[in-house]
Protein backbone atom coordinates (compact mmCIF):
# COMPACT_ATOMS: atom_id res chain seq x y z
CA UNK A 1 0.00 0.00 0.00
CA UNK A 2 1.55 3.13 -1.02
CA UNK A 3 1.86 6.13 1.99
CA UNK A 4 -1.66 7.79 2.29
CA UNK A 5 -1.76 11.17 0.41
CA UNK A 6 -3.53 12.92 3.27
CA UNK A 7 -0.81 12.53 5.38
CA UNK A 8 1.44 14.13 3.47
CA UNK A 9 2.51 18.00 3.86
CA UNK A 10 2.48 20.29 1.08
CA UNK A 11 6.17 20.97 0.94
CA UNK A 12 9.25 18.43 1.53
CA UNK A 13 9.49 16.15 4.82
CA UNK A 14 6.39 14.04 5.02
CA UNK A 15 5.83 12.36 8.34
CA UNK A 16 7.10 9.16 9.20
CA UNK A 17 7.25 6.67 11.83
CA UNK A 18 9.77 4.84 13.82
CA UNK A 19 9.18 1.70 16.05
CA UNK A 20 11.62 2.12 18.44
CA UNK A 21 13.65 0.34 21.15
CA UNK A 22 14.23 2.43 24.23
CA UNK A 23 16.54 1.81 26.61
CA UNK A 24 17.49 2.92 30.05
CA UNK A 25 21.01 2.13 32.63
CA UNK A 26 21.51 3.33 35.55
CA UNK A 27 24.98 2.43 36.86
CA UNK A 28 24.70 2.93 40.66
CA UNK A 29 24.25 2.36 43.45
CA UNK A 30 22.35 -0.73 41.94
CA UNK A 31 22.98 -1.87 38.54
CA UNK A 32 19.75 -1.81 36.80
CA UNK A 33 18.63 -1.93 32.74
CA UNK A 34 15.27 -1.95 31.03
CA UNK A 35 14.00 -1.75 27.86
CA UNK A 36 10.92 -0.93 26.34
CA UNK A 37 9.40 -1.06 22.28
CA UNK A 38 7.29 1.41 21.11
CA UNK A 39 6.97 3.76 18.29
CA UNK A 40 7.34 7.76 17.58
CA UNK A 41 6.10 10.07 15.08
CA UNK A 42 8.22 12.86 13.29
CA UNK A 43 6.19 15.28 11.67
CA UNK A 44 6.55 18.79 10.18
CA UNK A 45 5.09 21.37 12.82
CA UNK A 46 3.33 23.26 10.14
CA UNK A 47 2.08 20.47 7.98
CA UNK A 48 0.50 17.85 10.92
CA UNK A 49 -1.06 14.72 9.74
CA UNK A 50 -4.76 14.28 9.07
CA UNK A 51 -5.75 10.98 8.83
CA UNK A 52 -8.59 9.42 7.83
CA UNK A 53 -11.08 9.78 10.19
CA UNK A 54 -11.57 5.86 11.18
CA UNK A 55 -7.80 6.37 12.18
CA UNK A 56 -7.83 9.92 14.05
CA UNK A 57 -8.02 7.91 17.09
CA UNK A 58 -4.57 6.65 16.83
CA UNK A 59 -2.88 10.05 16.10
CA UNK A 60 -3.78 13.20 17.07
CA UNK A 61 -1.38 16.35 17.71
CA UNK A 62 -2.60 18.74 20.65
CA UNK A 63 -1.21 22.12 21.73
CA UNK A 64 -2.34 21.79 25.29
CA UNK A 65 0.07 18.48 24.90
CA UNK A 66 3.36 20.84 24.79
CA UNK A 67 5.24 23.68 26.23
CA UNK A 68 2.25 25.63 28.40
CA UNK A 69 -0.44 24.46 26.98
CA UNK A 70 -1.44 27.34 26.58
CA UNK A 71 -0.38 28.04 22.76
CA UNK A 72 -2.81 27.75 19.91
CA UNK A 73 -1.09 25.42 18.24
CA UNK A 74 2.90 23.45 18.99
CA UNK A 75 4.38 25.70 16.33
CA UNK A 76 3.23 28.87 18.03
CA UNK A 77 4.01 27.20 21.77
CA UNK A 78 7.62 26.76 20.19
CA UNK A 79 8.30 29.95 18.30
CA UNK A 80 7.04 31.69 22.07
CA UNK A 81 10.21 29.34 23.62
CA UNK A 82 12.69 30.32 20.85
CA UNK A 83 11.80 34.12 21.26
CA UNK A 84 12.14 34.16 25.09
CA UNK A 85 15.45 33.00 24.09
CA UNK A 86 16.37 35.49 21.16
CA UNK A 87 15.75 33.42 18.68
CA UNK A 88 13.47 33.95 15.25
CA UNK A 89 13.72 31.16 12.72
CA UNK A 90 11.77 33.12 10.20
CA UNK A 91 9.47 30.39 9.13
CA UNK A 92 12.00 27.84 9.01
CA UNK A 93 10.74 23.99 9.38
CA UNK A 94 10.25 22.56 12.59
CA UNK A 95 10.47 18.74 12.66
CA UNK A 96 8.97 17.34 16.02
CA UNK A 97 9.31 13.82 17.19
CA UNK A 98 7.02 12.58 19.70
CA UNK A 99 4.53 10.26 20.68
CA UNK A 100 0.74 11.31 19.22
CA UNK A 101 -2.09 11.23 21.51
CA UNK A 102 -3.53 7.50 21.30
CA UNK A 103 -6.85 7.10 22.32
CA UNK A 104 -7.25 10.10 23.63
CA UNK A 105 -3.99 9.02 26.20
CA UNK A 106 -0.66 10.83 25.65
CA UNK A 107 2.54 10.79 27.59
CA UNK A 108 6.44 12.02 26.29
CA UNK A 109 9.21 11.62 28.33
CA UNK A 110 11.14 13.39 25.83
CA UNK A 111 9.62 15.53 22.94
CA UNK A 112 12.41 16.52 20.34
CA UNK A 113 12.34 19.90 17.99
CA UNK A 114 15.14 20.13 15.16
CA UNK A 115 14.47 23.81 13.99
CA UNK A 116 15.85 25.30 10.70
CA UNK A 117 16.39 28.46 9.07
CA UNK A 118 14.65 29.36 6.21
CA UNK A 119 17.53 27.67 4.17
CA UNK A 120 16.84 24.49 5.87
CA UNK A 121 20.21 24.53 7.93
CA UNK A 122 19.92 23.67 11.59
CA UNK A 123 19.94 26.66 13.77
CA UNK A 124 18.81 24.67 17.17
CA UNK A 125 17.18 21.69 19.10
CA UNK A 126 14.50 22.06 21.43
CA UNK A 127 14.18 18.90 24.14
CA UNK A 128 10.80 19.35 25.89
CA UNK A 129 10.77 16.74 29.15
CA UNK A 130 7.91 15.70 30.94
CA UNK A 131 7.62 13.91 34.18
CA UNK A 132 5.09 11.73 35.76
CA UNK A 133 4.20 14.44 37.97
CA UNK A 134 2.77 16.42 35.27
CA UNK A 135 5.49 18.85 34.84
CA UNK A 136 7.34 19.81 31.77
CA UNK A 137 10.87 21.82 30.83
CA UNK A 138 12.08 22.48 27.96
CA UNK A 139 15.75 23.08 27.21
CA UNK A 140 17.56 24.70 24.12
CA UNK A 141 20.50 23.05 22.58
CA UNK A 142 23.18 24.24 20.21
CA UNK A 143 24.43 20.73 18.49
CA UNK A 144 27.76 20.43 17.37
CA UNK A 145 28.38 18.59 13.53
CA UNK A 146 27.26 15.17 15.36
CA UNK A 147 24.71 16.03 16.71
CA UNK A 148 25.84 16.55 20.64
CA UNK A 149 25.31 19.33 22.93
CA UNK A 150 25.68 19.70 27.16
CA UNK A 151 23.43 21.48 29.21
CA UNK A 152 22.84 21.22 32.71
CA UNK A 153 20.16 19.45 34.53
CA UNK A 154 17.55 22.13 35.58
CA UNK A 155 14.29 19.93 36.11
CA UNK A 156 13.06 17.31 38.84
CA UNK A 157 12.19 13.65 36.47
CA UNK A 158 13.51 10.41 38.45
CA UNK A 159 12.48 10.34 42.12
CA UNK A 160 16.41 8.92 42.46
CA UNK A 161 18.24 11.89 41.03
CA UNK A 162 18.50 14.99 42.46
CA UNK A 163 18.39 18.15 40.00
CA UNK A 164 21.95 18.34 39.70
CA UNK A 165 24.71 17.47 37.00
CA UNK A 166 24.66 17.93 33.42
CA UNK A 167 23.25 16.16 30.78
CA UNK A 168 25.06 14.95 27.27
CA UNK A 169 22.76 14.63 24.49
CA UNK A 170 23.15 13.11 21.36
CA UNK A 171 20.16 14.11 19.03
CA UNK A 172 21.10 13.87 15.28
CA UNK A 173 18.43 14.97 13.27
CA UNK A 174 16.14 11.07 11.86
CA UNK A 175 17.28 9.96 8.76
CA UNK A 176 16.78 6.15 7.75
CA UNK A 177 18.07 5.31 11.36
CA UNK A 178 17.22 6.59 14.76
CA UNK A 179 19.86 7.12 17.05
CA UNK A 180 19.58 8.84 20.04
CA UNK A 181 21.28 8.45 23.46
CA UNK A 182 20.92 11.13 27.09
CA UNK A 183 23.75 10.80 29.58
CA UNK A 184 23.37 12.19 32.60
CA UNK A 185 27.11 13.20 34.33
CA UNK A 186 27.24 13.85 38.04
CA UNK A 187 30.43 14.19 39.98
CA UNK A 188 30.93 11.08 41.74
CA UNK A 189 28.76 8.85 40.11
CA UNK A 190 28.92 6.57 37.06
CA UNK A 191 26.25 7.99 34.38
CA UNK A 192 22.98 7.09 33.91
CA UNK A 193 22.00 6.73 30.22
CA UNK A 194 18.86 6.72 27.97
CA UNK A 195 18.74 5.63 24.27
CA UNK A 196 16.20 5.32 21.43
CA UNK A 197 16.93 3.45 18.45
CA UNK A 198 14.86 3.17 15.11
CA UNK A 199 13.81 2.47 11.34
CA UNK A 200 11.91 4.56 9.51
CA UNK A 201 8.74 3.86 8.00
CA UNK A 202 6.33 5.55 5.47
CA UNK A 203 3.35 6.72 7.09
CA UNK A 204 0.49 4.27 5.69
CA UNK A 205 -2.97 3.04 7.25
CA UNK A 206 -1.05 -0.55 7.20
CA UNK A 207 1.87 0.28 9.08
CA UNK A 208 -0.09 2.32 11.43
CA UNK A 209 -2.45 -0.61 12.58
CA UNK A 210 0.31 -3.06 12.98
CA UNK A 211 1.67 -1.17 15.20
CA UNK A 212 -0.90 0.86 16.92
CA UNK A 213 -1.82 -3.65 17.20
CA UNK A 214 1.55 -5.27 18.55
CA UNK A 215 1.90 -1.54 20.92
CA UNK A 216 -1.74 -0.67 22.00
CA UNK A 217 -1.79 1.86 24.63
CA UNK A 218 1.63 2.56 23.77
CA UNK A 219 1.93 5.95 25.87
CA UNK A 220 -0.13 4.68 28.29
CA UNK A 221 2.31 1.82 28.89
CA UNK A 222 5.15 4.30 28.66
CA UNK A 223 4.00 5.65 31.91
CA UNK A 224 2.87 2.70 33.52
CA UNK A 225 6.57 1.56 32.83
CA UNK A 226 8.29 4.19 34.32
CA UNK A 227 6.04 3.71 37.91
CA UNK A 228 6.85 0.05 37.84
CA UNK A 229 10.39 0.30 37.32
CA UNK A 230 10.52 2.79 40.32
CA UNK A 231 8.35 1.12 42.26
CA UNK A 232 11.05 -1.61 41.54
CA UNK A 233 14.27 0.50 42.06
CA UNK A 234 12.36 1.61 45.79
CA UNK A 235 11.95 -1.55 46.63
CA UNK A 236 16.03 -2.53 46.02
CA UNK A 237 16.38 -0.18 48.54
CA UNK A 238 17.48 3.29 46.23
CA UNK A 239 17.24 6.28 47.77
CA UNK A 240 14.16 8.57 46.96
CA UNK A 241 14.99 12.26 46.34
CA UNK A 242 12.92 15.06 47.56
CA UNK A 243 11.49 17.42 44.51
CA UNK A 244 11.62 21.06 44.21
CA UNK A 245 8.66 23.41 43.52
CA UNK A 246 6.29 22.70 40.65
CA UNK A 247 7.02 23.09 37.23
CA UNK A 248 4.66 24.15 34.53
CA UNK A 249 1.65 21.84 34.61
CA UNK A 250 0.11 20.35 32.36
CA UNK A 251 -3.58 20.98 31.14
CA UNK A 252 -5.84 17.98 31.57
CA UNK A 253 -5.59 15.48 29.64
Amino acid sequence: MTALSALRPARPGPPALYPCTIAHVRRAPNRYALRHRTYLWLVDLDHLPMLPRPLRPLARFRARDHFTGRAPSIRAALDGFLAEHGIDLRGGRVRMLAHARILGHVFNPLTLYWCDDPDGALQCVVAEVHNTYGERHAYLLHTDVAGTAEVAKDFYVSPFNPVDGRYEMRLPPPGERLRLSVTLQRPGSPPFTASVHGTRRDVTATVLLRLALRHPWSTLMVSAAIRFHGIRLFLRGLPVQPRPGRRTPESAS
